[in-house]
């Protein structure tokens, strides 16, 4: 499994963190993922850190980083309910009122007034995970 998956729905772009720590590590190759979203002009970006059970602050440094950049081109960052552990480190760091927290990924979209059919394309994506961890199963 790959650390970051992207899905995109019409003008909204949905970043997985696949991760249970999110450190400084790959804090780096967040950003560029996140960067590469900024020069495709998506203004629209959900980030689902469900999986993470830690983010340090660098991690956190790029969040915020893209969120400044989208904030002056008109767009807008969200994210996908945070673990505990996470939401008290966004609170001591101070970055929890920073960003609009959501318990889905489809209320995270739907909170851009968008019209796109969440459900329909999370499944498609659910589905391709699963043949893909199939097709790692398979001999060759």
């Amino acid at each position: 499994m790959e650390d970051f998956d992207r899905i995109i729905l019409k003008d909204v772009v949905v970043e997985i963190v696949n991760l249970t720590r999110a450190t400084c590590k790959e804090a780096l190759q967040f950003k560029d993922v996140l960067t590469l979203d900024l020069a495709r002009n998506f203004k629209k970006i959900v980030i689902d850190i469900r999986q993470c059970e830690f983010i340090d602050s660098t991690f956190l440094g790029a969040m915020v980083y893209i969120k400044k950049n989208l904030l002056e081109k008109g767009g807008d960052v969200r994210i996908v309910k945070s673990h505990s552990n996470v939401r008290t480190i966004m609170e001591k760091v101070g970055t929890k009122r920073f960003f609009s927290i959501f318990d889905t990924i489809e209320a995270a979209v739907k909170s851009y007034d968008s019209k796109v059919p969440v459900n329909e394309y999370l499944n498609q994506h659910d589905n391709i995970k699963k043949r893909i961890s199939i097709q790692k199963l398979l001999p060759s």
